[in-house]
């Protein structure tokens, strides 16, 4: 968003963080050896961050989210926006972010866009080109967040389809889970194939089971995000997976992998969504068993592959399908 013109004000906890972006234009914790745009600075006071603001970008845990942001509720200028970052699935709810941003700040659908994308940050603040979607209800929300980050580097798209985006940026981190725990296990490139296909198979049956587009899931928020969180060092789901499969318990892979690896908890809200509904999720019901019932991980290439024999369907919506 600097790159694009914005001024742009960060709200962090850390207090050593914060005075070393505003001082020094850095953050070595997250983004070592990166030079921030001069255009950003940042504060420890979160009202103080939105309080003027256009566009307010939520890049928080999702599990957290609904704690920070119902506090500014009434902070936020009537006419700003707000584009959700996050990707996940509301624990107890099965709230989409979008709806939770929403509800936290008391405000209309309209105002709430959401980005997703091929997006690695470190990728980004390097300013390595890639593209993303930006979808919301409103056309003129989603063409304001747009404006507000495209750059030479960094192209956005818009999409209408708020719910097919929010739920690919969701279950890809717990397909990129799946991928980790796969090769930390020793396991090649036919078998990340495997997962990363069949996975893409498993969000669009979820997505259409709660009306999204089915263009979405083969396009940028779909397969693109699912091939580079899967395929890439940098994702923090996909070293978590890794570490799991090479033998760690998940406290120790959470403390090794650094930062949020939202797949960790959101599997278990995407597979509680999709029970709700019917819809089978065999690979996202193996993360979860592993990660949160004990089922020993050389038990799961077994369950990925542990369906009963059929023609190969792309997108269907059926409770049976697998």
């Amino acid at each position: 968003m600097a790159d694009a013109g914005c001024s742009v004000t960060v709200w962090g906890r850390d207090a050593a963080t914060v005075e070393e972006i505003a001082r020094d234009g850095r953050n070595t914790r997250y983004l070592p050896g990166i030079e921030l745009p001069a255009g950003v600075t940042a504060t420890l006071d979160a009202r103080a961050a939105v309080a003027d603001a256009d566009v307010l970008a939520v890049a928080v845990p999702s599990q957290r989210a609904r704690e920070v942001l119902a506090p500014l509720a009434d902070a936020l200028p009537a006419h700003a926006v707000v584009v959700s970052l996050m990707k996940g699935v509301e624990l107890d709810t099965d709230q989409r972010m979008s709806e939770v941003v929403a509800q936290s700040l008391r405000i209309d659908a309209s105002r709430v866009a959401v980005l997703s994308g091929p997006n690695l940050a470190r990728e980004i603040a390097q300013r390595q080109p890639t593209a993303t979607v930006v979808a919301s209800t409103s056309d003129a929300t989603a063409q304001l967040v747009a404006r507000a980050c495209a750059s030479s580097y960094f192209r956005p798209y818009t999409n209408p389809d708020v719910v097919g985006v929010e739920l690919c940026g969701a279950v890809k981190n717990v397909i990129a889970l799946a991928v980790g725990i796969s090769q930390g296990r020793g396991m090649g490139f036919n078998t990340m194939a495997t997962v990363i296909t069949r996975g893409l198979v498993e969000i669009a049956r979820l997505g259409l089971a709660l009306g999204a587009d089915a263009d979405t899931f083969p396009g940028l928020a779909g397969m693109g995000d699912l091939m580079a969180t899967c395929a890439s060092p940098d994702s923090r789901n996909h070293t978590l997976g890794v570490h799991i499969g090479r033998g760690m318990t998940l406290d120790e892979a959470v403390v090794a992998t650094g930062g949020t690896a939202e797949g960790v908890k959101s599997c278990r809200s995407v597979l509680a969504l999709a029970t709700s509904l019917g819809v089978e999720m065999p690979i996202t019901s193996a993360v979860v068993q592993v990660l949160h019932e004990d089922l020993p991980v050389d038990r799961l290439a077994g369950l990925l592959l542990a369906r009963p024999h059929k023609a190969e369907g792309l997108v269907r919506t059926g409770a049976s399908d697998g």
